[in-house]
């Protein structure tokens, strides 16, 4: 038997390696997707093949990760329960993918995952196997009785690996369980399961890798300017730049502003409530530029409709639907939408805070002569307004007639003087 292993190099998957081989009597083949974990990856091919891998991949998946899932996502200002920027969520559809190409390359009879079995990321992993793959078997040891029966917690399996001669030292010695990727870090598990913990305070602040703490960023303040073109960030600062290396430009001015923080407790798909910690810096600042682009350039009624959408397609990428009919046709939608969204938006960065001060663009729908308080010649008739103003009061006089007033009069301890 031939299993492909979905493979970070800490604990868990570490265990797995050599679990999985001894269980299943398999041949172990290692994958790791680069979707921006930079230092994370040195060494994974020489440890996997340390502990039992017979050959280990990883491949580079930056750019498409940032073009084809990032931007895309972006599109549809996608923001999980309002807070979180679906970081780990739209990573995962990616790494299920290309874990699905090294299977297919290796003739692999299955692929293996070491997600835990009360998380979401089980989910989201399955599902793109299955819109993808549906022949292919998936092994979940977390999901396993004989896996947990050996493995009740971290203890076992550390020493698990001190017996089989296993070196997890730097991943074992973790309070917390962190995910990187080229969009965020998510930060959850061990101290932080206590919501009222604070990871902030000095004890605690060295926990965070992308963003300074606020109160350390700089005392000046400092301006970007993001140009988009059909709702895609193409250049920072005037210079044209790749999505990959725009989102890496963002990460690095928005983490010296401290901005792009976020704690949170959310909910999961399989029915808990989670407390997680993020940095997102460079999405941050890009999510709300393109607001604010989306403000000058989108038609009300189009705006307030794909606004009413968001939620819905949040959930189905946070669910793991990425490869749903559903969230393809959401994306039509939003895509379409985004024709227009160009021209160029100037922040201020400071301590923490993004603070909108200028937009441009060619398709600008703003008339400063109709918007003007100023009585200039256009197109706009204030007399107008008054047949707008009785058309829309028609059925609140229809109602105060029928049906009463509703107990809106005077308050008796209003005096006249």
């Amino acid at each position: 038997m031939k299993i492909v292993l979905a493979y970070s190099g800490g604990l868990d998957t570490s265990v797995l390696v050599s679990w999985l081989k001894q269980h299943y009597n398999a041949e172990i083949i290692t994958f790791a997707a680069d979707v921006g974990q930079e230092e994370e990856l040195d060494g994974l091919a020489e440890k996997a093949k340390a502990t039992g891998a017979s050959a280990h991949y990883t491949v580079n998946l930056v750019e498409e990760f940032a073009s084809d899932f990032i931007y895309p996502m972006m599109r549809g200002n996608a923001l999980y329960e309002n807070q979180y920027y679906l970081g780990t969520s739209i990573a995962r559809p990616l790494i299920a993918k290309a874990h699905i190409a090294i299977a297919r390359k290796e003739g692999a009879d299955a692929v293996a995952h070491g997600a835990t079995g009360k998380g979401n990321d089980q989910v989201r992993f399955e599902l793109t196997y299955a819109a993808l793959a549906p022949d292919l078997k998936i092994i979940s040891p977390w999901r396993m009785a004989e896996f947990r029966k050996q493995f009740p917690g971290r203890t076992e399996m550390i020493e698990y690996c001190r017996e089989q001669n296993i070196n997890v030292e730097a991943s074992a010695s973790k309070p917390y369980s962190m995910d990187r990727n080229l969009l965020h870090i998510s930060y959850e598990a061990g101290i932080l399961e206590d919501p009222w913990f604070d990871p902030t305070t000095k004890e605690n602040k060295d926990m965070f890798k992308l963003t300074v703490d606020p109160v350390d960023a700089p005392d000046e303040e400092e301006y970007v300017e993001l140009e988009f073109e059909k709702g895609d960030c193409v250049a920072v600062n005037g210079d044209k730049l790749s999505p990959g290396e725009a989102l890496m430009t963002l990460n690095k001015l928005a983490g010296k502003h401290g901005i792009g923080r976020v704690d949170i407790v959310e909910n999961r798909f399989v029915g808990m409530k989670s407390r997680g910690v993020y940095e997102t810096p460079g999405g941050t600042i890009l999510l709300h530029a393109r607001k604010q682009m989306e403000t000058l350039t989108l038609d009300r009624d189009l705006e307030h409709l794909r606004d009413s959408l968001i939620p819905k397609y949040s959930e189905l990428v946070y669910n793991g639907f990425w490869y749903a009919p559903e969230r393809e046709a959401l994306q039509a939608f939003f895509d379409k939408s985004q024709e227009c969204v160009s021209g160029i938006i100037r922040l201020k960065l400071y301590k923490g805070n993004i603070t909108t001060v200028g937009r441009k663009s060619p398709n600008s729908l703003y008339d400063e002569n109709i918007a003007s308080m100023e009585g200039v010649l256009s197109d706009y008739n204030p007399d107008d307004a008054t047949g707008f103003i009785r058309l829309q009061g028609l059925r609140l006089r229809a109602r105060a007639k029928a049906q009463g007033i509703p107990d809106a009069g005077p308050d008796p301890k209003l005096v006249r003087e």
